[in-house]
């Protein structure tokens, strides 16, 4: 079997890659850049040139060579090689008629547990929002924010006493409204300098939130583990990093308790399951990064299938727009303007908080046929928040 061709997809906020072969066979993946994909479709033309005519099935060795091949890193590029790589999965679980998960090792679990999506610009919104998410069978919430979700076209100040109590007051309101039943997996989204997240964990820490994520910018791994050292609050990180050498750094200094993989990002479910590996020698689960399209929940599945140090499943809401859109644009957006659903031709869904292991081969989803033209594809805009005083809000 060998591959004949590779095209780039870009539907709606999406970047499909989709890898074809001379069986017949062909394979979905995602780039998880989802700020650049324009040079992440750039990216993927130029390993286009490498993979003409190489086999399918030789995958780690195709993503050693994209990897190490010109030395560079960063988002647009592993977006590339993490889309690139989860096709290849997709034809090899074609190719031998079983899930991905198969290949991977079989499945460690027979139903995946998942947080729910829920936001708010108000505290009677978010509470509202956790108490619906509890209504509907869920366990656990996520891309909670006790700063709230505004839009970042709103010019943002707080006193530093009134931002960390009202947060805190939130938290504690959202705890009384969905009991202990319900897991709060707040998201602090890299707002907070290390003394205000320390400060925020330690006040928070009485109303057991399951972790706190990105309290601080990534980029600082010795200001993350400062953090996770002085907070009782688990420490989720990840997201945004892009190698396994990254990860290690941050194991080795105790920077987290949970670790944030990004599928789509971090190099696929072949870079993903060396994460996993690492994160398990060093007793931290992963929580797999999920704000994209069904085919990446498809792809997020295989690993939580195969992964014996799952913690939890992010499952946004494919019925609506975008995660990243509705979290980032600085219009007001119609979330029942657009389907993710629509775009596919399967979405995993959850029941009583938990999805079900499906048996479909490969990743189990594909892109429906003229999606391109269906959900023609849009540019982000440049937009982020600003204080009162012009400078910038992390958000």
């Amino acid at each position: 079997m060998k591959i004949t061709d590779i095209k780039i997809i870009p539907v709606n906020r999406f970047l499909y890659v989709k890898v074809f072969t001379d069986e017949g066979i062909s394979g979905i993946g995602e780039s998880g850049a989802w700020g650049f994909l324009d040079a992440s479709a750039e990216a993927v033309e130029t390993f286009k040139t490498y993979l003409i005519g190489k086999d399918p099935l030789q995958i780690e060795h195709h993503w050693q060579y994209m990897y190490r091949c010109f030395h560079f890193r960063g988002a647009a590029i592993m977006g590339a090689i993490s889309a690139i790589d989860i096709a290849l999965w997709d034809i090899a679980g074609k190719w031998f008629d079983v899930p991905t998960y198969t290949l991977l090792g079989g499945r460690c679990r027979d139903k995946v547990r998942t947080y729910y999506h829920v936001s708010g610009e108000t505290t009677e919104e978010l509470v509202a929002a956790c108490v619906k998410a509890k209504e509907a069978g869920y366990n656990a919430v996520g891309h909670l924010s006790p700063f709230l979700d505004e839009p970042r076209s709103k010019a943002y100040f707080l006193p530093y006493a009134k931002m960390i109590n009202e947060a805190v007051d939130r938290v504690r309101q959202i705890r009384e409204a969905v009991g202990d039943d319900v897991d709060l997996c707040l998201e602090l989204h890299r707002r907070m300098k290390p003394g205000e997240a320390i400060a925020f964990a330690q006040a928070v820490e009485k109303y057991h939130p399951f972790f706190l994520e990105d309290p601080v910018i990534p980029d600082n791994f010795d200001s993350m583990a400062l953090v996770a050292e002085k907070s009782n609050v688990p420490i989720a990180t990840g997201e945004r990093i892009h190698t396994i050498q990254e990860f290690e750094m941050l194991f080795s200094r105790n920077a987290m308790s949970y670790a944030r993989t990004s599928v789509c990002l971090c190099g696929g479910i072949t870079g993903t399951k060396k994460i996993a590996a690492i994160a398990e020698a060093h007793g931290i689960p992963i929580v797999p990064h999920n704000p994209l399209s069904p085919v990446s929940t498809a792809a997020c599945l295989q690993i939580a299938i195969a992964t014996e140090n799952l913690a939890i499943q992010e499952l946004p809401d494919h019925e609506t727009v975008s995660a990243t859109e509705k979290y980032t644009s600085s219009k007001a957006v119609n979330q029942k303007s657009f389907k993710q659903s629509d775009m596919v031709t399967w979405v995993p869904r959850a029941s009583q908080g938990f999805i079900e292991v499906p048996d479909r081969p490969g990743i189990g989803t594909d892109v429906v046929e003229g999606a391109e033209t269906k959900f023609p594809y849009k540019r982000r805009e440049i937009n982020t928040r600003l204080s009162i005083d012009g400078s910038i809000v992390d958000q």
